[in-house]
């Protein structure tokens, strides 16, 4: 199993725990209220900071709960945190409500609703994914002829 160092640089913030045995994803929560409007983009701080090792990375992505019931998303997903990032980990939440109204939405409102959302201090906002990360180098070369297969094309050419 991988350590990651982690500090909490909010006193309130949650360490994110698996919800079951053999997950991939780790929750997130949010370390305070954040209003997200229409067609704006807010960066949701966790009130965490993580010494992340080298040779790995950490993925940010949506939690499917809240983009299959909200217009709420992680519009970067995956997002990369790199192992020499040291500061606060932040999620980027886009609303992507297609109108607004005088109400204020919650996570936690039943079915899709469109307008200003708020996200409050201990929601779940996203999951994080360790991953190992395998480092390349490139060797420019003249032709890629005769090197591996060409499948012949990418952008639909297999079809809509």
């Amino acid at each position: 199993m991988t350590q990651i160092k982690l500090v909490k640089c909010r006193p309130d913030a949650v360490i994110p725990k698996y919800a079951h045995d053999g997950d991939a994803g780790m929750d997130l929560y949010a370390a305070e209220d954040v209003i997200v409007k229409p067609g704006t983009s807010v960066l949701v701080p966790t009130g965490l900071k993580m010494a992340i090792p080298y040779g790995y990375e950490v993925q940010i992505r949506p939690r499917s709960g809240i983009s299959l019931k909200t217009p709420l998303r992680v519009p970067n997903s995956p997002g990369t945190i790199d192992c020499g990032y040291r500061d606060e980990v932040n999620v980027i939440i886009y609303n992507a409500s297609i109108k607004d109204s005088d109400e204020i939405y919650t996570l936690n409102d039943k079915g899709v609703k469109h307008g200003t959302y708020k996200i409050s201090k201990g929601d779940r906002i996203a999951q994080m994914v360790i991953a190992k990360v395998e480092y390349c180098s490139f060797d420019e070369v003249e032709t890629l002829d005769g090197i591996g297969e060409d499948r012949g094309g990418g952008f639909g050419s297999s079809g809509v």
